[in-house]
């Protein structure tokens, strides 16, 4: 390339044209005088800004980040990438060819300048080119990483273990036909086909596993579906515990193969669907997670389109890259015999109050349950995810991306189409973390509880229809109900509605609807002693008014009479309601 019509000045620095190139292409010619030149170099860099510009002032964090995990836009950073490191590297050089001109005359072509030149004129061209390179081999790297972590992601029959990068994965018997199935009894979850993806517009219900891999094993300890409004942005949580037996089947396939129920723990029932073909539709590395969706959407009456899968170890790598989490203990945790890698058994203590978690602290802290249950823990878990979001700084990512991305790739599997992450991303962007409401299904209220039940230990039974109730009124009743529904419901007291005023049914009628309330209410068929009673009578019996304040509360809000505390030891029941003449006639609400 040769300027028409145009000097240089003389004395100038070819390596100062080549650096100032560098800064931005053109600047390096600007210097040199050649004014229409650097404005041929300028002009492309300029008018591709202004264009990434305007669609980036219009996009948030959220955006950004839906754009990001692409195909087409890993790609296109690419292909942009190596472009403009060529592009760069020729308004370098051609700006250092230029000042290396013989006195005031035109310049000559670039083998003639490389051929005047000495070693240090052709080093420090060198040195620019190698600087500048950086920066792109930087992008490039970031952008392939990206790539490959996106495709451990995304791709479920990729396999990237260890590694964080793909590699080959066990589709086992991937081309095994499938059986028709019977229609669904709820939805497409019920017979465990392929559950139509979200529309936008309905509910979105996801799955949220965390998993233990440990020891070769595959166990899903932690199951919580979030699922979502998009029109109220309401959020609602619901998490089943790991020793939860018994879980309905869907129809079709599946019950032929395990029956109405699943007899082992929940689980348990990932690793099994793994290998039953014959029950649900994909490859080996996809069929267990089709299973679970299936089977807890059948048993909440929902269809769950997509899962989330954390294994225990990548959880811990990601929140370390993040800069740990935040988290307001609200019941301190004491286990002396917590599980240490390497078979080791440590003391854990984690105190209340506000507490700032490392990966460590905040997975020993979720998964500790030796000194406090099953569902404490599980409660314990959902106050560390909702404290990730709600602390989430991108910032902090893109600080740590490599590491993050790293983790991300060896621990995080999903169903989830890349094309929905944007749209996704919004709508989380729009919920309210202050407003999520949380259901664990708990006994005595939701699941009947045996610590030892040969063979199968200690397990918990699902009140089926309790729990689809729950589920169902979650999305159609007032959020403030529903949390003092829940909070009672964890607190647990069990209570006896006994009939004294001879109505037929009263008891049941009334244990029913103190059930709605979130009460762990029966109707033992005995008839009480009502000598001197005649209005409505409530018992708390052996310290109950102490241990379970929010149930006084309900209940004399209910009854509007003073609860009478009585000490007997041959009671084994919590609170005792004698119905009278002035008892209300109370009945839960129909089902939706």
């Amino acid at each position: 390339m040769q300027p028409a019509h145009e000097t240089l000045p003389r004395g100038r620095s070819p390596f100062a044209a080549a650096f100032l190139s560098l800064v931005f292409p053109g600047l390096g010619h600007v210097y040199l005088g050649a004014y229409r030149r650097g404005l041929g170099f300028a002009a492309p860099p300029l008018l591709a800004a202004a264009l990434v510009a305007g669609f980036a002032v219009r996009m948030t964090a959220f955006d950004l980040a839906g754009l990001a995990v692409q195909s087409w836009f890993q790609i296109a950073v690419f292909v942009g990438n190596l472009v403009a490191l060529v592009y760069r590297a020729a308004a370098i050089v051609d700006a250092w060819s230029i000042a290396r001109m013989l006195g005031g005359r035109a310049v000559g072509s670039l083998s003639t300048a490389v051929r005047a030149a000495g070693m240090a004129s052709i080093a420090s061209l060198c040195a620019v080119l190698l600087v500048m390179s950086g920066a792109h081999i930087a992008v490039a790297r970031y952008d392939l990483i990206l790539s490959g972590t996106t495709n451990c992601i995304f791709n479920q029959d990729t396999n990237c273990a260890a590694t964080g990068s793909p590699g080959p994965s066990d589709n086992g018997d991937e081309d095994t036909p499938f059986p028709d199935t019977a229609e669904p009894t709820i939805g497409p979850a019920a017979t465990g086909t392929v559950v139509p993806k979200w529309n936008g517009k309905d509910r979105l219900n996801i799955l949220l596993i965390g998993a233990d891999e440990q020891q070769g094993g595959h166990r899903t300890d932690t199951m919580i579906t979030v699922s979502i409004d998009p029109t109220t942005g309401q959020v609602v949580m619901f998490q089943l515990p790991r020793d939860t037996v018994d879980v309905p089947v869907p129809p079709g396939p599946a019950r032929s193969v395990y029956g109405s129920t699943y007899y082992n723990k929940i689980n348990g029932f990932l690793s099994s669907a793994e290998n039953r073909p014959d029950a649900f539709p994909g490859t080996k590395a996809t069929r267990g997670y089709t299973g679970l969706k299936s089977i807890l959407g059948y048993l909440y009456g929902l269809d769950i389109q997509y899962y989330v899968e954390v294994n225990f170890e990548g959880f811990q790598k990601v929140v370390d890259a993040l800069g740990g989490v935040t988290v307001n203990v609200q019941i301190p945790v004491l286990d002396d015999n917590f599980p240490e890698p390497g078979a080791h058994r440590e003391r854990l203590y984690v105190p209340a109050g506000v507490q700032h978690m490392t990966g460590v602290q905040a997975l020993e802290y979720s998964r500790s349950r030796k000194s406090t249950s099953d569902f404490d823990r599980a409660a314990r878990q959902q106050r560390v995810i909702v404290s990730l979001r709600r602390q989430l700084d991108i910032g902090q990512a893109l600080q740590n991306i490599d590491t993050l991305a790293a983790a991300i790739g060896q621990s995080v599997r999903t169903d989830i189409p890349r094309e929905l992450v944007p749209q996704l991303l919004g709508l989380a962007e729009k919920v309210d973390t202050r407003s999520i409401e949380s259901v664990i299904f708990t006994p005595p209220f939701y699941q009947t509880e045996c610590m030892n039940c040969p063979p199968r230990g200690y397990i918990i039974q699902p009140k089926v229809s309790r729990i689809r109730q729950a589920v169902a009124d979650a999305f159609n009743t007032d959020p403030a109900f529903a949390e003092t529904r829940d909070a009672l419901a964890q607190e647990g007291a069990a209570l006896w509605v006994l009939n004294g005023s001879g109505r037929t049914g009263e008891a049941a009628r009334l244990a029913d609807y103190l059930s709605y309330l979130g009460l762990a209410a029966t109707a033992p068929n005995q008839r009480p002693d009502t000598r001197g009673l005649s209005a409505t009578t409530v018992r708390a019996y052996n310290g109950a008014v102490d241990k379970f304040p929010l149930t006084v509360q309900e209940l004399t809000k209910v009854f509007g009479v003073t609860i009478v505390p009585i000490t007997d030891a041959a009671v084994h029941v919590d609170f005792e309601i004698i119905t009278g003449g002035s008892t209300p006639q109370l009945t839960p609400p129909p089902v939706p």
